[in-house]
């Protein structure tokens, strides 16, 4: 499994104590609160100084991949080779999950989010309009399922990396 945009390391206490997770991330600084979070896995040397944008990791190196707030922070012409990385480094038929942060629909979030995007973006670069969903058909990935976990601000987006693409690219 590759959690891509570790940050802190965070999200390693969901996954199943059977799990290799291996993760990667920009920042040197989150690598190191992922580092001190996560003693086992920065043990076993898997926590990489990484852009998801390119991948050191050959075709296939991993049964699934998840992100939380990454695609939040990558502008609009980083998604797609984003998306098409993970695509690349997970298996054919293998599972990628996504949270994000979107515009809310309802009025009054919607306003709110206007106001608090200033400060989303000074505080961590994040925006509310990436809108991850509409890039997945160009990078070759399947849309699974798309649905909200917290009210109308958070998503999940579950992806599948199809077989033919891979096959097509590797003969795999």
């Amino acid at each position: 499994m590759l959690d891509a945009g570790v940050g802190t390391g965070r999200n390693f206490a969901f996954y199943p104590p059977a799990a290799i997770v291996s993760g990667i991330d920009i920042s040197p600084a989150m690598l190191a609160r992922a580092h001190d979070r996560c003693p086992t896995l920065a043990a076993a040397g898997r926590l990489y100084a990484m852009d998801v944008t390119a991948l050191k990791f050959a075709d296939g190196t991993f049964d699934a991949a998840a992100s939380s707030f990454l695609f939040c922070v990558l502008p609009s012409p980083l998604q797609v080779p984003a998306l098409r990385e993970l695509g690349r480094v997970v298996k054919p038929g293998g599972v990628i999950r996504l949270l994000e942060y979107v515009r809310p629909q309802g009025t009054l979030r919607r306003l709110l989010s206007y106001v608090w995007q200033p400060w989303i973006a000074w505080a961590y670069g994040a925006s509310f309009d990436r809108h991850t969903e509409r890039h997945v058909p160009a990078s070759g990935l399947e849309l699974v399922d798309s649905r909200y976990v917290v009210d109308d601000l958070l998503k999940v987006l579950t992806l599948r990396v199809p077989v033919r693409a891979m096959d097509a690219r590797g003969g795999r």
